[in-house]
């Protein structure tokens, strides 16, 4: 995402190691993330449903609509992030219209995700679902 420079040199980074937990599925949400340096998957139970890049936002669901994680957070690598508080996050879409269209565009992106997953799920047999996970992860690495 394009707003990463706003962050990248702010004191108030957070640095997490490898398979430590930025935060846990249930938690209440009083902060997302920016991810500066490293990798963060997104898990639920055992299932990696996400691996999250440097640019990526994470968290970003409980700030706008106040409800608890819907998933966990956890470190792949050592990773920095930038956590961006209620009031921090209200005040940047107000001023930063180029932060609240890569907020947009990271919701949308997770929502299509999900919505070819679920469809996979209901129409594709489990040899093509395997084939088609294989593919996304492929293109995910090609797109950093």
């Amino acid at each position: 995402m394009g707003s990463i420079h706003l962050f990248r040199d702010l004191p108030e980074l957070k640095h997490f190691a490898a398979g430590e937990y930025i935060f846990r599925k249930g938690d209440p949400g009083s902060a997302m993330y920016m991810i500066i340096e490293g990798e963060v998957e997104l898990v639920i139970g055992k299932s990696v449903i996400e691996v999250a890049h440097p640019g990526a936002f994470i968290g970003e669901m409980s700030l706008i609509d106040d409800a608890v994680r819907s998933a966990s957070a956890r470190a792949k690598s050592a990773a920095r992030v930038f956590p961006i508080d209620l009031k921090r996050f209200q005040e940047l879409i107000k001023t930063t219209p180029s932060f609240a269209l890569d907020v947009m565009k990271a919701l949308t992106l997770r929502l299509r995700r999900n919505e070819d997953r679920t469809t996979e799920r209901r129409t594709v047999p489990t040899r093509g679902r395997v084939a088609a996970t294989m593919r996304r992860k492929r293109s995910t690495r090609r797109t950093r």
